[in-house]
């Protein structure tokens, strides 16, 4: 019997990353679980391990102190039975752009971006010469739309969905498979960490049912995974306006509408 690969999972100690390991355990998967809270992550381990008989390691880390990410880095580059990565760590930030503090703006963008990138590069290295391995990034549909004025949250997941793109063009010829999932607003911590008041939120959705619905998507090995998106025909036509206009970048001179009239 094959042996199934070990999982690595950031922010594992709460919402959609202990779903995930909840999940994935009862798949059968050994479980490295990453995160700052150590104690919950413990808990988590001990009830997993007791309905599934998977091993589970813990990795205590905050994934924004170099050293601690560093360790998480090495356990990826080094641990050859860890075959899956799921970037599920991040945070948000609240109030309006101008109201927001430089040192928040950089702690989160150290989070939602080079983490993310950091991981993913050293998962990538390593899958690529073994020709078989999964990258599961957890984006955001807030990284569509501009329009919901969580600007710098939305640019961090705007990043994380191009890099998923990309990576997954890139790698899937070396038997590299890469996810980006897009949730819209799930009933998780994120919330209440951001200072967010949840009571003037619109129903959110429950996290299991995101997670279940993204490894729908992974089992499917789709690149883009939107669980809330009703029709996957809207994603196509997306796609296709965006690919439309890639003939035009190629242009040697300005379009005619940007030239002036004598």
């Amino acid at each position: 019997m094959t042996q199934l690969p070990s999982v690595l999972i950031t922010g594992a100690s709460s919402g959609i990353g202990a779903t995930y390991a909840d999940r994935m355990a009862r798949r059968g998967h050994d479980l490295v679980l990453v995160a700052r809270d150590g104690a919950r992550m413990e808990a988590l381990a001990a009830k997993l391990r007791q309905d599934t008989g998977v091993a589970i390691d813990i990795l205590r880390a905050d994934l924004t102190n170099r050293d601690d990410l560093a360790k998480v880095e090495g356990r990826l580059r080094d641990d050859e039975k860890i075959g899956i990565l799921i970037n599920n760590a991040g945070a948000a930030l609240g109030g309006a752009f101008d109201q927001q503090s430089l040192d928040d703006i950089e702690r989160l963008v150290a989070l939602n971006t080079m983490s993310v990138l950091r991981l993913a590069n050293v998962a990538a290295s390593r899958f690529a010469k073994e020709g078989a391995g999964s990258i599961i990034n957890i984006s955001s549909v807030v990284a569509l739309v501009p329009e919901f004025g969580q600007t710098v949250y939305g640019a961090t997941k705007a990043f994380v969905t191009f890099l998923s793109q990309g990576m997954n063009h890139e790698l899937a010829p070396k038997g590299v498979y890469v996810q980006a999932v897009l949730p819209s607003a799930t009933a998780t911590e994120i919330w209440q960490r951001a200072g967010a008041d949840t009571s003037t939120m619109p129903t959110m959705m429950a996290v299991d049912e995101l997670v279940d619905a993204a490894l729908v998507g992974f089992d499917r090995r789709e690149t883009i995974t939107i669980p809330p998106l009703p029709e996957a025909a809207q994603w196509d036509t997306y796609q296709a306006a965006r690919h439309a206009m890639l003939p035009g970048f190629g242009n040697m001179h300005p379009a005619e509408r940007y030239r002036i009239s004598n």
